[in-house]
């Protein structure tokens, strides 16, 4: 019998429309959930999407604004670590998704937005709802596409997925002209890993005998301090950031974009450092004498004064990004890769070595620190403060994901929450209001319901994008929403006391504020009030454990602010109202 010869194979190719490329491709790349609003140029791809649907191949979450859509995907993403994906129309359509796409940028978010445009041929004629969303993005994205040929959507789409989720994270666009969407062409599928991007090189190996150097100065430290940021959630570094802390015996701080990072439970743990970080951060941040930047960008609202952040210090910077290395400040050793990578080569180069005992002084110090300066959640008889409020949904939710807006009530959020890797998510580098619902609604959509999902807003900032309590109740997103309501632009009023002699300028809401209780109610959302201390306990017990969505109104006193506070232009060790610290 004669032996058969292998056949060659090839890739089969079939006729299908631009549409079809697009959501078959987005079905490739693993994507179950699209966030969206259809509009004129984008209906034939939500025509086959209808069809995508039906099978049960994807799933369509309907928000009621574009911004909830980017939002939405974004908080998909953070939640998860994979790619969140949404869908606008031209014009309006597109530049509704415009604060989103912002938000994502400066966070390093891995987001895929797909925005529909007028045919080819109307393309610069200022057609009905033409608009060059591709110029407009240009500084906010990482890469952008315009889809001139059907035929090319499979391959864009490819490497648009590809750009979002490697080396340094972020959103792309991807702008698709109406006919492009309907016009047939012979669809050849891209996979995954198919995708070759010539010029574009992330980092993927990295200098070890840098990792030696690191080392060198951590071995030679007396006062170090780690110091963790966004990129260590990113790269999924948790574990080895615990690990490595626990070795050397370094106290951490993070950042707001890397609050969960490390665990603060945990007895090396100094919490957020910054503007309104815990005052042993800060105070460890200026004392140090060697700082460990570990996928850290050394925000302005983490430096202060930047001459007086960490004045004393050697500084050892690791980032997948090498445009943030001596960005800001000049680092004595630099290892640009991935943190997880760097962080795994300098166990592996110190596995030999006992536990560090060097820095058992300074360990000492810092908990002198924590004990003069707790952080302790106020509790007044006659109003609830809000600190409190935020502590006892912890102490109940002490594992939810956690989304917030912007504002007084994100920042006691960042304070008294103990968040686990990827559970706290926030707008941090944008400070977005908004933000939060369509956050906790796109992170509720990726975790499922095993899983609580809890927004911590404010009432001015629950009002921006409020209108996604539609959402919620459409499709029995059952995220929990607690309003810290004080009728005021918390932190705008807080610096018009502070630093603009009480003129509170338009940042009262109260005359104007709605009933919240109502407005949930007729958007059918479970609609609760909270005035008084003595039924907190109850009523978040009663939130919790409702199966559907909850907005909850909690009312708290009106003039607290948000302690402890590095003013503009002071440096960190310069905190306004710290406790007196104990006699001893």
């Amino acid at each position: 019998m004669p032996v058969q010869q292998p056949v060659a194979t090839q890739k089969a190719t079939q006729r299908a429309t631009g549409a079809y490329a697009l959501l078959d491709s987005l079905k490739q790349h693993g994507v179950k959930h699209i966030f969206g609003y259809p509009g004129g140029a984008i209906l034939p791809i939500y025509d086959e999407l209808y069809k995508f649907e039906e099978r049960g191949d994807l799933e369509h979450i309907l928000v009621r604004h574009e911004q909830g859509a980017a939002h939405a995907a974004d908080g998909y993403a953070r939640a998860t670590g994979t790619v969140g994906v949404c869908f606008a129309t031209s014009g309006p359509g597109a530049t509704n998704l415009v604060t989103g796409i912002a938000t994502a940028h400066m966070d390093s978010i891995p987001l895929l937005v797909i925005t529909g445009q007028v045919p080819r041929a109307m393309i610069g004629t200022d057609g009905f709802q033409e608009t060059d969303i591709w110029g407009i993005t240009l500084p906010i994205v990482k890469h952008s596409y315009v889809v001139r040929d059907p035929h090319d959507m499979a391959r864009i789409i490819a490497e648009a997925y590809h750009l979002c989720h490697t080396g340094r994270p972020g959103p792309v666009l991807v702008d698709i002209p109406k006919d492009v969407g309907a016009e047939e062409c012979d669809y050849l599928p891209v996979k995954p890993g198919d995708v070759k991007l010539v010029g574009y090189n992330p980092a993927k190996t990295f200098d070890e005998h840098l990792c030696s150097q690191a080392l060198d100065l951590i071995r030679d430290a007396h006062k170090p301090l780690l110091y963790v940021g966004g990129g260590a959630i990113a790269a999924g570094a948790h574990a080895e950031v615990k690990q490595f802390a626990e070795r050397f015996g370094l106290p951490t701080t993070t950042t707001l974009m890397g609050i969960g990072a490390f665990d603060e439970h945990h007895p090396l743990s100094v919490g957020m450092l910054g503007m309104h970080g815990t005052a042993y951060a800060n105070f460890a941040v200026t004392e140090c004498d060697l700082l460990i930047a570990i996928g850290a960008r050394f925000d302005d609202r983490v430096t202060g004064r930047l001459s007086g952040f960490a004045p004393d210090a050697k500084i050892i910077h690791v980032d997948i990004d090498p445009a943030e290395i001596a960005k800001v400040r000049v680092p004595n050793v630099a290892i640009v890769g991935d943190v997880k990578q760097v962080l795994q080569e300098m166990l592996s180069q110190s596995k030999q070595e006992a536990k560090s005992t060097q820095t058992k002084d300074w360990l000492q110090q810092i908990d002198i620190w924590k004990d003069d300066y707790p952080m302790v959640a106020p509790n007044y008889t006659d109003k609830l403060s809000p600190q409190e409020v935020i502590v006892e949904v912890g102490t109940q939710a002490p594992n939810a994901y956690y989304t917030t807006d912007v504002g007084q009530h994100q920042m006691w959020a960042a304070q008294f929450l103990k968040n686990g890797p990827r559970r706290w998510i926030s707008s941090a580098g944008l400070g977005t209001m908004g933000f939060g619902i369509p956050a906790a609604m796109g992170a509720k959509i990726a975790v499922g319901d095993a899983e609580q999902v809890i927004c911590i807003s404010g009432d001015a900032s629950v009002q921006m994008n409020i209108q996604e309590l539609g959402t919620l109740k459409q499709f029995g997103i059952a995220v929990k929403t607690i309003v810290i309501n004080n009728g005021w632009q918390g932190m705008v009023r807080q610096w018009q006391e502070a630093f603009y002699q009480e003129r509170y300028s338009s940042s009262r809401m109260e005359p104007s504020m709605p009933d919240l209780v109502m407005l949930a109610q007729a958007y059918g959302v479970k609609g609760m009030r909270v005035t008084d201390p003595s039924q907190l306990k109850d009523a978040i017990a009663e939130m919790l454990a409702h199966d559907g969505p909850v907005l909850m109104d909690v009312q708290v006193r009106k003039n607290e602010n948000c302690y402890p506070m590095v003013a503009p232009g002071k440096s960190n060790a310069e905190m306004v109202g710290l406790p007196t610290p104990k006699v001893r």
